[in-house]
């Protein structure tokens, strides 16, 4: 990892010596904040801080390219901003650059005591919370109910396999996902007992449950189309051409939009291991470059104040229907009444964090090439697995 870090820091230090020709006007009380996120995020966190930190001057700058960004600027306080939103999985890469501080200093443990375990577990990297978490998302199973009845809704995959036998053809289809991408399919893989890579960086440390859930899901694929990108998935779910779908919140927007009765259900079980499908969740939260941690430590300490109360968490979510970090927000009568954001607090309970250490950059590429030489190019899974696993751990070990 040492490798891995001095030759990204190396890259930085010859990409920023270009930008280092008009330094930033100093103000102790201006924050630039980089985000990719969504209008209605933005606008409530404004709204927000300015109520409870009038003094402070936040300027939100939307990045399309946010991480790349990150990488091309580093630390260098002539270009980089002084904190960034973004979600956890890119704490490790960062922290291995060297460009985040612990955001604990910042933090008294009363208040997070107040966060759900889950998000801060997220926003760790060897021991250190990198992260202020704010909202996070989780993938639900989300039916139509003009075509599936709320007691006809799957408690388990055999169910869920039964009702797409009785009900697709004809161009329809009982239950449609992106079958053959990574952060989909990572579900089924938990709810076999399996991991596309542990904590210590290790890819599939076990891998019969990574076959089991291949064979398994098979037959559930073979019932959907052979196009599963997000487009299309969406699209069949949208027009009425597919009962049920698993999709992120980001979705229901748009369901409703089309005259959708949606419904939203916990995840099935898997009948034969009794696990859930337990999907990856994504934790949206605040991250402090380091220069910006010591030259405008009072500035971030009173905009991390502000941002941990959780009036903040209920404005997110009802503004866009994502789910609070802090648990305190679960207490406002608008969240519990909120079948959104309360199914993504029922499933963070399964749920499982994206790894943020390094190595998960690769594992993205290499379990979504898996899954298409066994989904989409019907090759044999052994072979396919072990062709997978040699091409994570050469990947990992060109990152040392």
């Amino acid at each position: 990892m040492k490798r891995f870090a001095a030759w990204i820091l190396a890259a930085i230090m010859v990409l920023s010596l270009g930008a280092c020709g008009t330094k930033k006007q100093s103000n102790s009380n201006e924050l630039v904040i980089w985000h990719d996120k969504e209008e209605s995020i933005i606008s409530a966190l404004s709204d927000c801080l300015k109520e409870a930190a009038p003094e402070l001057q936040v300027v939100f700058e939307k990045k399309t390219s946010l991480t790349d960004s990150l990488k091309l600027v580093g630390n260098d306080p002539a270009a980089a901003p002084d904190l960034f939103i973004f979600a956890h999985d890119k704490v490790g890469v960062f922290a291995e650059m060297g460009i985040l501080a612990p955001v604990s200093q910042f933090l008294d443990e009363k208040t997070l005591e107040n966060y759900l375990p889950m998000t801060l577990q997220a926003a760790t990297y060897h021991d250190t919370l990198y992260q202020l978490p704010l909202y996070f998302e989780t993938l639900l199973f989300m039916y139509n109910r003009k075509y599936m009845q709320d007691d006809e809704v799957p408690a388990d995959t055999d169910a869920l396999f039964e009702y797409m036998q009785a009900n697709t053809g004809r161009g329809r289809y009982g239950f449609v996902e992106q079958h053959s991408t990574a952060y989909y399919s990572a579900a089924w893989i938990h709810g076999f007992g399996g991991q596309i890579i542990n904590e210590n960086g290790q890819p599939f440390p076990e891998g019969q449950p990574i076959k089991d859930a291949l064979t398994y899901h098979k037959k559930f694929v073979e019932l959907m189309p052979g196009e599963t990108e997000y487009n299309t998935v969406n699209t069949l779910f949208l027009e009425g051409k597919a009962d049920a779908t698993i999709g992120g919140p980001w979705m229901v927007p748009s369901a409703r939009n089309a005259g959708i009765e949606l419904g939203i259900a916990t995840m099935p079980v898997v009948s034969s291991t009794g696990k859930p499908l337990a999907p990856y969740s994504g934790i949206q939260g605040l991250h402090v470059l380091t220069f910006a941690a010591k030259e405008k430590a009072e500035a971030v300490q009173k905009l991390f104040t502000a941002l941990s109360q959780p009036e903040i968490g209920v404005k997110l979510a009802v503004a866009s229907g994502c789910a609070p970090a802090n648990s305190l927000c679960y207490e406002n009568e608008d969240i519990r009444n909120d079948e959104l954001v309360q199914s993504m607090r029922k499933t963070a309970e399964i749920a499982i964090p994206m790894p943020n250490i390094p190595e998960m950059d690769v594992m993205w590429t290499v379990v979504g090439n898996l899954l298409t030489d066994v989904n989409l190019s019907h090759k044999a899974i052994d072979p396919s697995f072990d062709a997978a696993l040699k091409k994570a751990n050469d990947l990992i070990a060109a990152m040392h």
